[in-house]
């Protein structure tokens, strides 16, 4: 792996975001001629400090995917696809435009990839939200794809158009179904972006966390590095080609166990039960957890980093540059 990148040209869409930022920083260290785009919606999570510790090594462009995929792909030999809308609450409120951030977006990549003749090997950032309510546990990536939110239906169409364009025009494609990814870089200024970030600034805050309906939903929570790992594994393995893969972790944990952790890591913070709200109960997916055998298998990814671990790592990084995220 440590090879694998060194001297290739990559583009990183969201790469001033969450996920995006910890793997060009990766690659960046790798060897890798990185460029960045981001279009820096605002709430979404692109935060130009994301990329302090590289800043002045890789090409950044704060430009919309959607209107210059063909110049951001041009002569890229990997482009990983991690850019788009994460929020089911906002994508519920105003499903155009998560339509245009996740599915419009990737389909501007896959054209301008196809256009140029390219054999650019493009890597999705898909979601374990495409599955919706499970049917049985732990997932596995043939169980069926039954999202019950818009966001979850538009990355389902995304990621079947990106595994298209290998079976039709012949592009060497796969996509990562992602779970609950925590860890540094994380946009920590509101909570439509799932529990985890916002647990994480109410513990450090001294805050009361709201486990919605007592926190009794299984997880599986995912250390941003071993994320990172897993694309790029995806990114240089033939194997990866024209498939897709859950991440997950051998020890899933019901939401209040998360939650307990993470008081115990910040020394601060308490815990209090509340019913859902309106908004979040009709997309409540219950407990969900990932068979990531399939990864592991083929690609020899599997997840390093526990829950005490990781969140110690986050919890420090936000208390040294809280200024940059509250």
């Amino acid at each position: 792996m440590t090879t694998d990148y060194a001297g290739r040209r990559v583009l990183v869409t969201g790469g001033l975001g969450f996920i995006g930022s910890n793997l060009a920083i990766r690659l960046v260290e790798l060897g890798a001629e990185v460029t960045v785009a981001d279009s820096l919606v605002p709430d979404l999570g692109g935060n130009r400090f994301n990329i302090a510790p590289v800043e002045g090594r890789l090409t950044v462009h704060t430009t919309d995917v959607r209107e210059a995929a063909d110049e951001l792909v041009e002569g890229q030999d990997v482009v990983f696809c991690i850019a788009g809308n994460v929020s089911h609450v906002d994508s519920m409120s105003d499903p155009l435009l998560d339509l245009e951030l996740n599915y419009r977006a990737q389909l501007a990549v896959l054209e301008a990839v196809r256009r140029q003749g390219s054999q650019a090997r493009i890597v999705y950032a898909g979601s374990r939200q495409q599955y919706g309510r499970p049917r049985y546990l732990p997932l596995d990536e043939h169980h069926p794809l039954e999202a019950i939110d818009v966001n979850g239906i538009n990355k389902t169409a995304a990621e079947a158009a990106t595994l298209l364009y290998y079976q039709v025009h012949g592009l060497p494609t796969c996509s990562l179904r992602l779970t609950n990814t925590y860890g540094p870089r994380m946009q920590m200024r509101h909570s439509r972006q799932g529990f985890v970030s916002w647990f994480v600034r109410q513990a450090i805050d001294g805050e009361e966390i709201e486990l919605f309906g007592g926190g009794e939903s299984l997880r599986d929570f995912n250390e941003v590095d071993d994320v990172v790992d897993a694309f790029l594994r995806a990114g240089a393995r033939e194997a990866a080609v024209g498939e897709a893969f859950n991440l997950g972790h051998p020890e899933p944990l019901t939401i209040r166990q998360f939650a307990e952790t993470l008081v115990e890591v910040a020394g601060s913070g308490s815990l209090a039960e509340r019913p859902f709200p309106d908004d979040r109960a009709g997309i409540d997916i219950g407990s969900v957890f990932a068979n990531y055998g399939k990864i592991r298998g083929l690609l020899g990814w599997e997840p390093r980093v526990g829950l005490w671990e990781g969140l110690t790592r986050m919890v420090e990084y936000y208390r040294e540059h809280r200024e940059q995220y509250w």
